[in-house]
C-alpha cells in the first residue's frame, strides 16, 4: 500500500494579525517525506490575501494562535470558499485551481516514476493558459512599477487578446507564433480616437515585454526552451527630437498664452530637462533652498529615481510665489490629453512653424546643454536618464548641427589659369 494514496488536500485561510484579512494557503496532510517517522502537514502560501470571506455561522473552529472561537468559511457544492467580491472570488477559484493540481500529484504519485511524474506535470502546465500568465505576472511582478511600465504591460495584453483572444495554451507558443505577433503589432491600428497604426518604436517596446513574458514563463517552467533568447526583438527606429532654439524660446516667453500655467510649466521643462508628469505632482517642498541656489528634490514619476538637482534662477522665477509646502508648483496644470491644443495655438501665435509638443521643451533642454558644451554624463545625470545610451540621441542631433556649421562658410574660390 503507497503511503500518499490518502493525502487530501484543502484550501484553508489564516488570519492576518491586526487586519480583517486572510491569506490563502493549500494544506496536504498526510504527507510522508523521506526521514520523517509521523506524516507531516504541508502548507503553501499562493501569495493571495481576501478580505470578503462568508463565514458560516453554524460551523465553528478554533485558531492555532489563542484557541477562542470562530467559524469555518461557506464553501459552495465544489467546496469552494465562498466570497463576496468578485476579485476575491477569483482568488479562490485560482487557489482551488492549484488543489486540484496539487490533489492529482498526490493521487498519482504510486502510479508514476519521478519521469513520468514531471512529464505528466509538464503536459499539465503546457496547457495552462498564457494570457491569463501574462495577466497576473503584470499584476503581480509590477505592482510597484512605474505608471508608465504598468501602461506599456496592459497595453501589450490588450494587443495579445485581439491576436489571439483570450485564450492561448503554453503548448500553441513557439517562433512561429512569436513572428506572426510581431507582424501582427508592426500593423496593429492605434485605437481608441487615434488612426493609423502604432509607431514602430512603440512596436518594439510592446514585443520586447512579449519576449520578457516567454522568459518568465520558461523560468517558471511553463516553457521547456527558452523562446526568448531564440526570437529576435524589433530593432527601433531613431526618431527625430524636435527641438527649440534659444532664440524661439525668447520669442515663446514674449508671446501671451491662453494658459499662464501651460506657459510657465514648459519653459520650466525647458529650463530643467523635467518632464511633464514630474513638473504637474511638484510640491513646494521639493524646492529647497541652499544658499542662493534652488534645488530639486523628488522622486521621478517615470524610472521612480530619487532626483537631487539645482535649478537656475529663471526656472525658479517662473515657479511663482512660495506657498504651502504641500502645495502644487504648478496647480491646474492639465493632463497631456487636454494641453495639444492650446500649446499649438501658442507655439502658431509665436510664429514657430515646427511641430512641437510639450515634451520637446525636454529635449531643447538637453540639446541646449550639449550643444553648449556640458558633458554627455552630466546631461544625462540631470535628465534622470538610467543609461547614458538614452542620452546619446541628443549628442547625434548637436552632431547634425555642428556638420552643417562646418558648411555655413562657403568661400568662392576663383580659378586662374596660367598665361
Amino acid at each position: 500500500m503507497k503511503e500518499l494514496s490518502n493525502t487530501k488536500v484543502t484550501v484553508r485561510l489564516r488570519k492576518v494579525e491586526d487586519r480583517k484579512e486572510w491569506y490563502v494557503y493549500i494544506e496536504s496532510y498526510p504527507v510522508f517525506v523521506p526521514g520523517k517517522k509521523i506524516p507531516q502537514r504541508i502548507r503553501e502560501y499562493l501569495n493571495r490575501s481576501v478580505t470578503t470571506v462568508e463565514w458560516d455561522k453554524k460551523r465553528t473552529a478554533r485558531t492555532e494562535a489563542d484557541r477562542t472561537k470562530t467559524y469555518k468559511p461557506k464553501r459552495d457544492d465544489n467546496g469552494i470558499i465562498i466570497c463576496r467580491s468578485e476579485k476575491d472570488q477569483e482568488s479562490m477559484l485560482y487557489a482551488d485551481g492549484v488543489r486540484k493540481l496539487r490533489q492529482r500529484e498526490y493521487d498519482n504519485a504510486d502510479l508514476y516514476s519521478d519521469t513520468e511524474t514531471a512529464q505528466v506535470e509538464q503536459n499539465e502546465r503546457s496547457q495552462q493558459n498564457f494570457i491569463a500568465y501574462f495577466s497576473e505576472a503584470s499584476r503581480k511582478r509590477h505592482s510597484n512599477s512605474s505608471q508608465s511600465f504598468i501602461t506599456n504591460w496592459k497595453r501589450t495584453l490588450d494587443f495579445l487578446k485581439q491576436f489571439a483572444g483570450d485564450t492561448l495554451p503554453f503548448s500553441k507558443i513557439n517562433n512561429r507564433t512569436a513572428e506572426e505577433f510581431k507582424r501582427f503589432l508592426l500593423s496593429a491600428p492605434c485605437g481608441g480616437s487615434k488612426s493609423g497604426t502604432i509607431s514602430h518604436n512603440t512596436a518594439a517596446t510592446y514585443f520586447s515585454i512579449f519576449k520578457a513574458a516567454l522568459k518568465q514563463a520558461f523560468i517558471d517552467g511553463y516553457l521547456t526552451i527558452d523562446l526568448s533568447a531564440k526570437i529576435k526583438g524589433i530593432q527601433e527606429q531613431e526618431s527625430r527630437r524636435e527641438y527649440l532654439t534659444v532664440e524661439e524660446l525668447n520669442t515663446l516667453a514674449i508671446t501671451p498664452c491662453e494658459r499662464d500655467v501651460l506657459k510657465r510649466s514648459a519653459l520650466f521643462s525647458a529650463l530643467t530637462g523635467l518632464r511633464h508628469c514630474d513638473i504637474q505632482k511638484l510640491q513646494w517642498k521639493e524646492i529647497s533652498m541652499d544658499g542662493n541656489q534652488a534645488r530639486l528634490h523628488f522622486t521621478q514619476q517615470k524610472t521612480k529615481g530619487v532626483e537631487y538637482m539645482p535649478i537656475s534662477e529663471q526656472a525658479l522665477q517662473l515657479c511663482g510665489e512660495r506657498r504651502d509646502p504641500e502645495q502644487l508648483v504648478f496647480e491646474d496644470l492639465p493632463d497631456p490629453a487636454w494641453i495639444s491644443k492650446p500649446l499649438k495655438r501658442w507655439i502658431e501665435a509665436a510664429g514657430i512653424k515646427k511641430r512641437i509638443t510639450y515634451h520637446c521643451f525636454r529635449h531643447t533642454y538637453a540639446t541646449l546643454q550639449l550643444s553648449n558644451g556640458t558633458d554627455i554624463y552630466t546631461v544625462s545625470k540631470m535628465l534622470g536618464h538610467t543609461n547614458v545610451k538614452t542620452t546619446q540621441i541628443y549628442a547625434k542631433v548637436v552632431d547634425e548641427k555642428k556638420n552643417k556649421a562646418a558648411q555655413a562658410i562657403q568661400l568662392e574660390i576663383i580659378k586662374t589659369t596660367k598665361e
